[in-house]
């Protein structure tokens, strides 16, 4: 292997910063710049050792490297950017170092989906290094069994979340095209990413020619819960193993080959008989609450079982799975309210993880708090859809948007026209800008066994640490 000095621009994003640390254990130099760089991101490349410089500037470039990463989120006119074209380096993107650097000759297990990608590709590298397989991967989060959000090892097997978001400025497909999938998880696939999609059509099209992209002798593991991937694997020419937590049977495309039966959500666990062709597989156990998450277990064990992991070992991996931070991850307690951390921003997801909180926190009420971080999440054309997605909170408190310079009144969500519709259906709510002042204001009301679920993309403020000292404070 030769080796490269590897700068990215744009390292702190999660799947930049795995990248970083995937090229370090390969023996490479990495350096990288960002803004806003914030945990676990900054907490991982410190602790890899992997130098990067806070801003973006043509001084970060020298020495010169060897190659340009270029994250999706880096446009033209930025200054460090403009240095790497202005001088001729080479550059790439993140998808392409990845593709031609660890996934080509080995077998590639993508996962890809609207919802729910980092939690089924962190199953799915779990259920792998419990049969023995010991995976090397890439996650779009740091899964907890593992402690970060990548590995590589020589084993012939990675696993990898594949991301439809585009590339980079100079490639707008989606970076799920670059992972040369053989064994392919579509979970569901619903109307997201607004600002680099069109419409509807667009977004079906990018998975269409995904599903398209997986050689005769893969696989294709597809949601039968969702039509739209119900439709789309008629075009695979891999065999498919359909897997579903409801009965699709109303909407046509029959029943699927991986189903749960006999469905138990507990306190501490969740139970349930996998069934596969109408036999039984074997018994669940899992930690994780909610249907989603019993959809999410049922494609990685789909995945599993086409490449002959071990069965007892795929059972134990459920078991012992510890989930993923920021997917549904307790930050902590003070005076009986728990604080939970999670990532949810598209209205499906926001739903099914109230729900899913709801049936893990049994009798207990649920303030939910969101942030509209995401494009999608601003949008008007969404507003309803996040309405009836809090239906099952209690009570429901609306941050600022992210950046409302872009957006006019007839683009964006209105969020008091939100907040009148939740108190006219009987629910507290309210409209509180900042990170500072929902503290301030909602942790004074709150009487001691609430669970508080907070919902955003980004930083949000460090509010889950803030909430957690004023509550202190106030209970002790």
């Amino acid at each position: 292997m030769k080796h490269r000095h590897y700068h990215l621009i744009g390292i702190g994003g999660t799947a930049m910063g795995s990248l970083a640390g995937l090229l370090k254990t390969a023996g490479h130099t990495v350096t990288g710049s960002d803004e806003n760089v914030y945990p676990p991101m900054s907490t991982q490349l410190q602790e890899l050792g992997i130098p990067y410089r806070e801003g973006y500037s043509p001084q970060n470039l020298s020495p010169r490297p060897d190659m340009v990463v270029v994250g999706n989120a880096i446009s033209r006119g930025n200054p460090e950017l403009e240095a790497v074209l202005n001088e001729k380096i080479p550059y790439t993107s993140a998808a392409v170092t990845i593709k031609e650097e660890f996934i080509r000759g080995r077998h590639s297990l993508a996962v890809a989906g609207t919802h729910g990608k980092t939690t089924t590709t962190s199953i799915l590298a779990w259920l792998l290094e419990s049969a023995g397989l010991n995976p090397s991967f890439l996650i779009g989060g740091v899964a907890e069994n593992f402690g970060v959000s990548f590995r590589l090892t020589d084993s012939r097997y990675f696993v990898i979340e594949s991301d439809e978001y585009d590339t980079a400025y100079f490639d707008k497909g989606p970076k799920m095209w670059h992972y040369l999938p053989d064994t392919a998880i579509v979970n569901n696939i619903e109307f997201d990413h607004a600002d680099i999609y069109r419409d509807e059509e667009a977004y079906r099209f990018a998975f269409a020619r995904f599903v398209n992209l997986i050689p005769q002798n893969g696989t294709l593991v597809a949601g039968w819960d969702s039509p739209i991937v119900r439709e789309l694997a008629g075009g695979s020419f891999a065999p498919i193993q359909s897997f579903g937590y409801g009965d699709p049977t109303a909407g046509g495309g029959g029943h699927p080959r991986w189903t749960a039966t006999h469905v138990e959500f507990g306190a501490d666990a969740t139970r349930f008989t996998v069934m596969h062709d109408g036999e039984p597989w074997g018994e669940a156990v899992t930690p994780l609450a909610g249907a989603i998450n019993v959809r999410n277990c049922l494609a990685a064990v789909a995945a599993a079982e086409s490449i002959g992991a071990d069965r007892d070992g795929v059972r134990e991996g459920l078991r012992t799975f510890r989930s993923v931070r920021r997917r549904m991850e307790v930050r902590g307690e003070a005076g009986g309210v728990t604080v939970i951390d999670d990532f949810a921003h598209h209205p499906t997801a926001v739903r099914e993880t109230i729900d899913a909180v709801r049936q893990k926190y049994t009798g207990r009420r649920l303030v939910a708090i969101f942030e509209p971080r995401s494009y999608t999440a601003q949008r008007r054309e969404f507003q309803e859809p996040y309405q009836r997605a809090f239906d099952a909170a209690d009570q429901v408190v609306l941050a600022g948007l992210f950046h409302p310079e872009r957006y006019t009144e007839e683009t964006a969500i209105n969020p008091n026209q939100m907040v009148e519709a939740w108190r006219s259906a009987g629910k507290t709510a309210d409209f509180i800008p900042g990170a500072d002042e929902i503290v301030q204001r909602l942790v004074p009301t709150l009487q001691g066994g609430e669970v508080v679920l907070v919902m955003s993309n980004g930083g949000f403020g460090g509010i889950h640490g803030k909430l957690l000292d004023a509550l202190h404070a106030r209970f002790g």
